[in-house]
């Protein structure tokens, strides 16, 4: 039977970046006979990553990720945001976590009745409500410059193409200078030049801003592209071992990592 391989080792603790995420032994079971969809999963992202988590379909991608920005819960496990427990926090302390996150979802989530100018104030709106009207539109100017629409604010985002939208999406993630932007298929349904261009901005975006990006991926090359640490996830197909952590840690670890579900993987 095939077992997980084990986590890789973290780098020597004076080189080591501060942790801002840290997952441990974590279990999602939705039926408490049912199979876990994650199982005992553990890994750390450090300050600075663009970290990927990878894995063929039903491996809990999405699910990971739903858990790690507070929308669900585990059945067990610890998850430690920003040095706070994410699902325990309430009240101010919650509010003021959650202006540290900036999400990008996999459709984009653009709210199709507002322009897109408008939906990118829409985090600025929620957190600040009494923002000045000038420096609201300042800043909502500032992000679309810096995607590559400002021309584009008034339109509606069915007036957009696929790529445009995912860059709407991105700027409306960052509008609050997030400490954590967390990516789900961020290149979902692009083609190939516009993989790049939303790769190329996460990245730069991430790197001006002082950003640390988690981003759910099955694009091999978006994460050959941006990725400095990662985790594998079994998938639905791989049995026992869906949900495990399969190969934990930078591109080199995946390069020369055995398992041959991951070589598999990494070699379709």
């Amino acid at each position: 039977m095939l077992s997980p391989l084990p986590a890789a080792p973290p780098p020597a603790t004076g080189a080591r970046p501060p942790v801002v995420l840290s997952v441990q032994n974590l279990v999602k079971q939705w039926d408490s006979t049912a199979r876990p969809v994650l199982n005992d999963v553990s890994f750390d992202v450090y300050q600075g990553d663009v970290f990927t988590i990878l894995g063929g379909s039903g491996c809990g991608k999405s699910t990971l990720l739903n858990i790690l920005i507070g929308v669900d819960r585990p059945t067990s496990g610890t998850i430690s945001v920003l040095g706070q427990p994410i699902h325990d926090v309430t009240g101010e302390a919650r509010n003021e976590l959650m202006r540290k996150l900036g999400v990008l979802f996999q459709s984009g989530a653009l709210l199709q009745s507002m322009t897109v100018a408008d939906n990118i104030k829409l985090p600025l709106r929620h957190h600040y409500p009494l923002l000045n009207p000038a420096i609201l539109d300042s800043t909502t100017a500032m992000k679309l410059k810096a995607v590559g629409l400002a021309q584009h604010g008034a339109k509606y985002p069915r007036e957009l193409s696929g790529g445009m939208r995912k860059r709407a999406g991105l700027a409306r993630a960052l509008a609050l200078d997030p400490q954590l932007l967390f990516s789900d298929e961020p290149t979902s349904g692009l083609d190939p030049m516009g993989t790049k261009d939303v790769d190329d901005l996460t990245v730069k975006l991430c790197r001006k801003s002082r950003a640390t990006a988690i981003v759910v991926t099955h694009d091999l090359l978006s994460y050959a592209r941006i990725s400095s640490r990662g985790i594998m996830l079994g998938a639905e197909r791989d049995g026992e071992l869906r949900g495990t952590v399969l190969c934990y840690g930078d591109q080199q670890t995946f390069r020369t990592c055995t398992h041959p579900l991951v070589r598999s993987f990494l070699n379709p």
